[in-house]
């Protein structure tokens, strides 16, 4: 039963990045343009995937479903904090919280494993080359995606569960520019222990045993690779390694910062400034990372352009 003189919460108001009616123009803008190449680049990338007989391997596949959760991923927030700073309306209802907070953690969750897969499919290549196409068959690489999906969307359900099922009766306003779990805590007015510490003990577990899985498989190919004769294969091995390490770094890197510390205003205020790297920045650089990196990439792109030209032409 609610307090008489609570009233129980039906929608939210997220506050976003700011509360200037001009800036907010300019940042629609901004966030458009980080949208649209985030939209384009990954979808570019899953057409080339699956259309180039080249980029048929384990590397690609798992790169093809990296690209597909970064644009669930950024849909996920984008679309809605668009027209809120083209329309001014900042509210949310609250299936629709309920429904952004579930997927923004299943998605994040979704990520970290896909990441530990794609330093497996590495490992697999570096360490043991001639037995990477038994190692690697087409029902690991299944497995290897859909294990992480399941696990995420469990993990996104329990967690917005919990959320949701706290008390919110005072202000209605999310200081954020989507339905996190740190400021919707702070809004609660029942007792968040055991949501704040199931939110540590996921996420902490979530990062730890994915970046494990990671740092552990580098060990593993930094040993092999200082142990090749040819500093050829040392390179090409640094190579095909290179793009990954640096997704990971940015990916890893801010939600660390964001969610393993409590919940507070001044946390809540600085991890809106974070969050904009790895929900906004990151899954629009990974395609950029993996195909400037990537001569393969570049290769189908042109092959890809090339053919679009000629078939254009004999029209």
């Amino acid at each position: 039963m609610s307090s008489p003189n609570h009233t129980t919460v039906t929608e939210f108001i997220l506050l976003g990045l700011t509360d200037d009616p001009v800036l907010e123009k300019i940042l629609f803008g901004v966030f458009l343009a980080i949208y649209l190449i985030t939209l384009a680049g990954n979808l570019c990338l899953i057409v080339l995937i699956r259309t180039n007989s080249h980029l048929q391997t384990p590397m690609y596949f798992f790169l093809s479903h990296l690209s597909f959760v970064d644009i669930c991923y950024s849909s996920n927030v984008t679309p809605n904090m668009l027209y809120s700073f083209l329309s001014g309306q900042k509210a949310i209802s609250y299936a629709g919280c309920f429904s952004q907070c579930l997927l923004f953690i299943a998605l994040v969750i979704t990520e970290f494993y896909i990441l530990a897969s794609m330093a497996l499919d590495r490992y697999a290549a570096i360490c043991s080359p001639l037995h990477y196409s038994t190692r690697m068959s087409k029902d690991t690489c299944i497995c290897l995606v859909t294990v992480p999906y399941a696990f995420g969307f469990l993990n996104g359900l329990s967690q917005a569960l919990l959320t949701f099922h706290l008390s919110f009766c005072g202000s209605p306003e999310i200081n954020h520019f989507y339905c996190a779990d740190p400021p919707l805590i702070t809004l609660a007015c029942s007792d968040t222990y055991v949501k704040r510490l199931a939110m540590l003990v996921v996420a902490g577990f979530t990062l730890s045993s994915s970046l494990f899985i990671i740092l552990l498989s580098y060990l593993f190919i930094l040993v092999a690779i200082l142990r090749m004769r040819s500093a050829e294969g040392r390179r090409k091995a640094f190579s095909t390694c290179g793009s990954h390490l640096t997704t990971v770094t940015i990916f890893y890197g801010t939600l660390f910062c964001m969610y393993l510390r409590p919940p507070s205003e001044r946390s809540v205020e600085e991890s809106k400034i974070i969050a904009v790297f790895y929900t906004f920045l990151s899954p629009m650089l990974n395609p950029l990372i993996y195909s400037l990196r990537n001569k393969h990439v570049i290769h189908a792109l042109q092959q890809m352009i090339r053919g679009n030209l000629f078939h254009k032409n004999a029209v």
